[in-house]
């Protein structure tokens, strides 16, 4: 993994240094208005970003690939990351601290990562699974060129009730 450089952004190799950091990031209440919940503890972040370091799930059927997001002017504001198979396609997911939300911030990084992955990781088909609800992360999607994926599509993943699934092919 490599450092990847936007106009306003740096996103560094997730790595457990950062858990510090990040979990004064995470610790922001807006970010879980549709789920999860923070971070128990900073050591337990950094156990975590630890285990992530390995790039690799056991089996090693699947690359991990996660990048903080750092403004090139200060500090970190939160993170993208992808899970990749064999196949070429990645399942991405990403946060950022709500006092950064609407400047598109998260629409460059989410970008730039999606780049990386085309370029360095033979990615060709991209997903992302979010809360029905959350439109913010709905139209951040739409931007980036994604496509909503009905439910009951033949072959597609289960999702909760109150989820939605969009998809995007890299040309």
């Amino acid at each position: 993994m490599r450092v990847i450089a936007t106009p306003r952004l740096l996103l560094e190799p997730q790595i457990a240094a950062h858990a510090d950091e990040m979990f004064r990031v995470l610790g922001d209440p807006a970010i879980y208005e549709y789920e999860n919940e923070p971070p128990a503890s900073a050591e337990w972040l950094r156990e975590r970003y630890t285990k992530l370091e390995t790039r690799r799930s056991r089996d090693g059927r699947e690359e991990w690939l996660n990048w903080v997001v750092r403004l090139r002017s200060s500090g970190l504001i939160g993170y993208v990351q992808a899970t990749v198979d064999a196949t070429g396609h990645a399942s991405i997911a990403y946060v950022l601290s709500s006092a950064h939300w609407g400047r598109g911030f998260a629409h460059e990084a989410v970008a730039g990562m999606i780049a990386e992955l085309a370029e360095r990781h033979r990615v060709r088909r991209l997903s992302a699974v979010f809360k029905t609800a959350n439109h913010r992360s709905r139209r951040l999607l739409e931007r980036l060129g994604f496509s909503p994926v009905p439910q009951g599509t033949p072959g597609a993943i289960e999702l909760e009730p109150d989820e939605s699934r969009m998809v995007r092919i890299v040309a």
